[in-house]
């Protein structure tokens, strides 16, 4: 299980920093998973802000 970013909500399996914001905050709790396969056409994508592909949390405590 990973962590999710408390800024950008990825959530980042390995390492301790997230690969997208550079954040250090992440956070083992969390619920709720989306997969972005498309964030420039993807309304989902547009309402979390996400940038990039990836896996995000739905929220994050």
């Amino acid at each position: 299980m990973g962590k999710a970013c408390k800024k950008c909500l990825l959530i980042v399996e390995k390492g301790t920093r997230c690969p997208i914001c550079k954040s250090k905050d992440l956070s083992q709790k969390y619920k709720g998973e989306i997969i972005i396969f498309d964030p420039n056409n993807s309304k989902i994508a547009k309402e979390i802000d996400a940038k990039s592909p990836g896996k995000y949390a739905i929220r994050v405590k």
